[in-house]
């Protein structure tokens, strides 16, 4: 009990002494003895938390982190937009998209290394389909955007939804038969969730 007492009575002492001790950081921008400032970032999460936290399109993430087009979801400095699949959407594709769109001529043999790269430009050129290199875009403008596979536009149409109330993003198809289910913000661009893949035949 005394020695409860005692460690009460010099917890006081003991924290007013770390305090005197205490060493301030300088910081880089700032001269030697003046107070550390800390980097502050956006409120607003990047692209790559956003797919880090939407669970309903971790198939998409997961081929994405296996291109370096995976670096526009963390770059602060450029504004995208990501049209991302669901993994329902994924897993109801005829192909995957890691087999390409047209399978391997009958009679052709791969070697396993010639397999994985071909398996990988596949999905660069699927991943790279779903991204728009600009953010915002115009949703209630229809017309074309360019994707970042060369030569891929798609085309945003405006359709009744049957909801005056509706957000922009809901009362849009891409392609013509894909919508958007959600629309999420981040602080280097915008997600958009589809309940479809956008083709790259």
């Amino acid at each position: 009990m005394r020695l409860q007492l005692l460690s009460l009575l010099a917890l006081p002492l003991f924290a007013a002494a770390s305090m005197n001790e205490q060493m301030v950081l300088p910081s880089p921008n700032n001269g030697p003895g003046e107070p550390f400032i800390p980097v502050t970032y956006s409120d607003k999460p990047s692209l790559a938390d956003l797919l880090t936290i939407e669970s309903s399109a971790s198939i998409f993430y997961s081929y994405a982190r296996e291109t370096e087009l995976s670096k526009l979801f963390n770059d602060k400095d450029t504004r995208t937009t990501l049209l991302v699949p669901t993994n329902k959407a994924v897993i109801a594709l005829p192909r995957k998209p890691h087999e390409g769109p047209a399978p391997i001529q009958e009679g052709v043999i791969l070697s396993e290394a010639e397999f994985d790269d071909l398996s990988k430009k596949n999905v660069e050129r699927w991943v790279s389909a779903h991204i728009i290199p600009t953010s915002p875009i115009s949703l209630t403008s229809p017309g074309e955007h360019a994707t970042l596979l060369e030569g891929k536009n798609i085309t945003i149409t405006l359709v009744d939804s049957g909801d005056a109330n509706a957000p922009e993003w809901a009362r849009v198809v891409i392609d013509g038969n894909v919508h958007l289910t959600a629309k999420k913000v981040a602080s280097n661009g915008v997600m958009y969730v589809l309940d479809g893949t956008i083709s790259v035949d």
